[in-house]
């Protein structure tokens, strides 16, 4: 099978990665792709979010299933292009990307289908954002309606910080047109995972669970990012609760969009937060999340390349997914100043002796060649990542790998996984 898998970041470059080891794979190409990408797809020089010239690609090219990575695309309905021109594609149609593509339609989706989320409200201005969260208390969450890289959701939690999630949503409209409208959301506490399955319009094929860390700090401290680390089992989430999660929102959200005539053929993400009443819907997501792709990626023992393309003819063969027993764990290596102003072109060297670290794989996503040498280009870079027996060890060679990067000028989070390790292990200090 020839395949196209489209995006420049470590989920495409963990995808591509994946798909390499597929004996149905004749032809990977990845567009744009990076650095990395380039050691295993052909690199084609088309941006993610060019729609037309990336289905004449695919056309011209006889690709027989496309898989889009990024949100942007599906927002701008690549999906919907390349299925107009007979092209199998895994990723959701612009109508179905919608759940994630607006805050605030997923919001009343789940409203509608009795999906357990926070109470919430819709506002159009500052005075009623105000009024609302006074109405919840603090803390508040307020989030941008639109896409806005990882970055739209304000916590709140005292009145200062309430005043500048305000100010930078409705005056300095820092997320432009995707603040027109904004959610204004009770704060859940409790413990955030991701979870994701495998869509074919009809069925789900739930993932094993994963957790990711979004804030730019240790300690869950700073803004929030695209996401800082991951691992995968996520830990806290028993099977129990998994399934219930399966019952109570993933069937749901998959019947309640094919019912509004948007049926979603994708992987489908809900960030949960298990809340002492139960599982709570945060945000759902039209893709693989980045960086937990690359630790389920890591685990998935199935063949992904027959999966995607049975989700996309519209009928799964598998009944279940099969999963390695072991962790993985993701350490992400970002630029300095992200997530605001990252500063780029730096020289990374080193990640074939980090690369040499056992059972780890690093995906790049950020990174650009100047002459023989690689640099960062972007705000998140590097995905370091491992396998091991049980996710101390996940970590602890993760963390390894991490020391061998010779990039000065890396940020990272310190403390993935620390929170379910005993609290004297020393392990998780990276170099």
């Amino acid at each position: 099978m020839k395949v196209l898998v489209v995006g420049n970041g470590a989920r495409e470059h963990a995808l591509c990665w994946k798909l390499r080891q597929s004996p149905l794979l004749t032809e990977l190409y990845c567009a744009p792709g990076n650095p990395g990408i380039a050691a295993v797809a052909d690199r084609v020089p088309i941006a993610a979010e060019e729609v037309a010239r990336l289905a004449d690609f695919a056309t011209e090219m006889r690709i027989d299933l496309t898989v889009i990575g990024p949100e942007l695309p599906l927002t701008l309905g690549l999906a919907d292009e390349l299925a107009g021109r007979g092209l199998p594609v895994f990723g959701p149609t612009q109508r179905a990307a919608e759940i994630e593509g607006s805050k605030v339609f997923s919001k009343l989706f789940m409203d509608r289908h009795h999906i357990p989320t926070a109470p919430f409200a819709v506002v159009h201005d500052a005075a009623a954002a105000r009024a609302e969260a006074k109405r919840f208390g603090l803390p508040v969450v307020l989030k941008a309606d639109g896409l806005a890289a990882g970055k739209g959701v304000l916590i709140a939690t005292d009145e200062d910080e309430l005043g500048e999630a305000v100010r930078t949503l409705f005056e300095e409209r820092r997320f432009g047109a995707s603040g027109d409208r904004v959610v204004v959301e009770a704060f859940l506490p409790g413990d955030e995972v991701s979870f994701m399955a495998l869509c074919d319009g009809e069925r789900v094929l739930p993932l094993a669970t994963a957790r990711d860390y979004k804030r730019i700090g240790d300690g869950d401290t700073g803004p929030n990012t695209g996401g800082m680390g991951a691992h995968s089992p996520s830990g806290g989430l028993s099977a129990e609760t998994a399934a219930e999660v399966v019952e109570t929102v993933m069937r749901p959200a998959v019947a309640g969009l094919a019912a509004e005539g948007r049926p979603f053929v994708g992987v489908l993400y809900a960030g949960l937060m298990l809340t002492p009443e139960g599982p709570r819907v945060l945000e759902f997501n039209a893709r693989f999340g980045d960086p937990e792709a690359q630790v389920l990626l890591l685990r998935l023992e199935d063949d992904l390349l027959p999966l995607l393309a049975a989700g996309a003819a519209g009928h799964f063969d598998a009944r279940r997914l099969s999963f390695r027993r072991e962790a993985a764990a993701c350490v992400v290596l970002a630029s300095p100043g992200y997530p605001g102003r990252p500063i780029t072109g730096e020289p990374i060297r080193g990640l074939d002796r980090a690369a040499a670290v056992e059972g780890v794989e690093i995906f790049h996503a950020g990174t650009a060649m100047e002459g023989e040498e690689l640099v960062s280009a972007g705000g998140r870079v590097l995905s370091v990542c491992a396998l091991a027996s049980d996710l101390r060890g996940a970590l602890e060679r993760a963390y390894a790998a991490v020391g061998a990067v010779d990039w000065p000028g890396k940020v990272y989070r310190h403390d993935i996984g620390r929170r379910l390790l005993d609290p004297g292990w020393e392990g998780v200090t990276g170099a």
